[in-house]
């Protein structure tokens, strides 16, 4: 796992005193198999490769990297997010070349990514601005299903920071198990995944007199399914949410928008959920009331000839390379800091 914090507590808060109270933007991005071209021998990624069925080239890698930096950025407004949470990332390498080989080198991004025993070698990770976020440490919760030790799937990461109000703030990106084989057969998977998640929570709120807890991620469930529903039981925001509870930020989206088209339904597989103490608490890092967005421009979508409408531009479309951006399009959610 790739670690880079940098820099003492003295230096990180000199560093924000230029910005006093600000926004800080917190951004979830499934960014669709973000693979390098090099191959992983104890992993599945062969059709990502230069001789692979998507004959994935130099090329192809690169025009993906800027692509993603160009919806970073685009997202950014002001500047860039202050952090990032992604899927579908392979490894540090991919995180490195986009922070460092892309438009987005000029922003100074440190990150953590995950070595998951998912088959094809996917991961999870987060992206932070060093002089908004001040890594303290990190964890990864590998989820070994009970009822199947065979089957495997992404880490659960748990990264912990300080942001400039000095409070202590813990990010879970998530990247839950899959429908494939059905969404009622492969549903126990997802509740299990959320019961490893909620244990976590649950433990934080004992331990921190006032959690500040920040879950995102593709979920591969909406908010009224049982994984995020019953097991997390994350709420929708309510006039007055408690401190000791999670609320879903997403959960008030109508039907006919999502990050996520499957045919011709929109699907909001990607969410963010925070604790009560971010909505309701009085601490100086708090959730700035009606910005949870799905992002989107005229260019990251493209015409959906099939279904009508339009559709995420993708990186390949079936099997045809659309020279595109990925098949989720990414949300985020603005915190006000003191």
């Amino acid at each position: 796992m790739k670690i880079k914090p940098m820099g003492g507590i003295l230096l990180f808060f000199l560093c924000f005193s230029a910005y006093g109270q600000g926004n800080f933007r917190v951004m979830f991005y499934n960014v669709e198999n973000l693979f390098d071209t090099v191959d992983n021998p104890h992993k599945n990624d062969n059709e990502f490769l230069p001789d692979g069925q998507r004959h994935w080239s130099q090329k192809r890698y690169y025009t993906k990297i800027n692509n993603l930096a160009k919806v970073i950025s685009s997202a950014g407004e002001w500047g860039s997010p202050a952090m990032i949470g992604m899927c579908e990332v392979e490894n540090e390498k991919v995180i490195r070349d986009l922070i460092r080989n892309s438009p987005l080198k000029k922003t100074d991004y440190r990150f953590v990514v995950t070595n998951s025993p998912d088959q094809r070698g996917i991961n999870v990770a987060l992206l932070y601005q060093r002089d908004q976020f001040k890594y303290l440490e990190h964890h990864a919760y590998t989820i070994r299903f009970p009822y199947n030790k065979h089957k495997a799937t992404r880490d659960i990461l748990h990264v912990t920071g300080q942001v400039i109000s000095r409070d202590t703030v813990d990010v879970f990106v998530c990247h839950f198990p899959s429908r494939r084989g059905g969404e009622n057969e492969s549903e126990s998977d997802r509740v299990y995944t959320a019961s490893i998640l909620k244990s976590k929570t649950d433990s934080l709120m004992r331990i921190r007199k006032n959690a500040c807890i920040i879950i995102m991620g593709d979920f591969n469930d909406e908010s009224s399914n049982k994984s995020i529903s019953l097991t997390l039981n994350a709420l929708p925001v309510s006039q007055k949410p408690e401190t000791k509870k999670l609320y879903n930020l997403f959960q008030h989206f109508e039907k006919k928008t999502g990050s996520y088209k499957y045919k011709n339904q929109w699907n909001l597989l990607d969410q963010m959920i925070v604790s009560g103490n971010l909505i309701a608490g009085d601490g100086s890092f708090k959730v700035l009331p009606y910005t949870a967005t799905i992002f989107s421009r005229n260019f990251m979508l493209t015409e959906d000839k099939t279904y009508g409408g339009k559709r995420p531009k993708k990186t390949f479309s079936g099997m045809k390379y659309e020279d595109g951006y990925s098949d989720h399009l990414p949300i985020f959610v603005d915190f006000k800091t003191k």
